[in-house]
């Protein structure tokens, strides 16, 4: 039996937790979106849903032919917030894509890509400078967006570390981070990779309630029930 991963784990646990799950569950081919514009509207919509709602959202302003940061910049906010209503909380929501519009029309002369080519820390630094964009869709746009490596971390990250048992520095966000970007190369296409590949385990096994004899994480998991495993997708090879 495989002994639970230290409390501080080492490059190879890291790497080795996502050796693991891709195996399991294989390339998840992320972001779900065509092109920088979808991706980062759909950063913003996915707060606090999922992400069933947020393409019935896209679709809708697509429909509005709604395709671009300087359309949004000049349309009444109340209608884009009917628009997305699918997406909830879409008052905030529509602030919050019309504060990203005014940056890019403002600040970048209505060109995204001039904003998404600055370097990653000028650029995440920014998108926190916007109201109401935290430091997980930031990290959503530099990463899915910009191609640049900065990890993220979502609720789904933290209940899959927490469970193995794995302790950050501290509780904030940046303490989770410094587990992946101080153990593995500074590489967009593995951050990618990895970050989903976690919201996949943890939305199909690692529920809030989980299913431990699915999982192929189970052997090194101190939170982990006795239950069984038998085969399925999230056995572990």
């Amino acid at each position: 039996m495989t002994l639970p991963l230290p409390t501080t784990p080492t490059h190879s646990h890291v790497r080795s937790l996502y050796d693991r799950l891709y195996a399991t569950y294989g390339p998840q081919h992320w972001w779900p979106g065509d092109g920088p514009f979808d991706v980062i509207v759909g950063a913003i919509l996915t707060q606090n849903t999922n992400w069933t709602n947020v393409e019935k959202a896209l679709a809708k302003l697509r429909n509005a032919n709604i395709c671009s940061f300087k359309t949004i910049h000049g349309m009444d906010r109340n209608y884009l917030a009917d628009l997305i209503r699918p997406s909830g909380y879409f008052n905030q929501k529509a602030r919050k894509l019309h504060e990203f519009a005014v940056l890019v029309e403002n600040d970048f002369n209505g060109d995204l890509d001039q904003l998404l080519d600055l370097p990653m820390d000028d650029l995440r630094t920014i998108l926190l400078g916007i109201w109401g964009i935290g430091e997980e869709t930031a990290d959503d746009i530099v990463l899915y967006a910009a191609h640049k490596p900065s990890f993220v971390i979502d609720k789904y990250t933290r209940r899959i570390i927490d469970r193995l048992g794995w302790r950050p520095r501290g509780v904030r966000y940046r303490d989770y981070q410094l587990m992946f970007t101080e153990q593995l190369p500074s590489d967009a296409a593995l951050f990618n990779e990895y970050h989903a590949l976690l919201d996949e385990h943890a939305s199909t096994v690692c529920r809030p309630t989980p299913r431990c004899n699915q999982c192929c994480l189970q052997d090194i998991c101190v939170a982990r029930t006795d239950a069984p495993s038998h085969g399925g997708k999230g056995q572990c090879p």
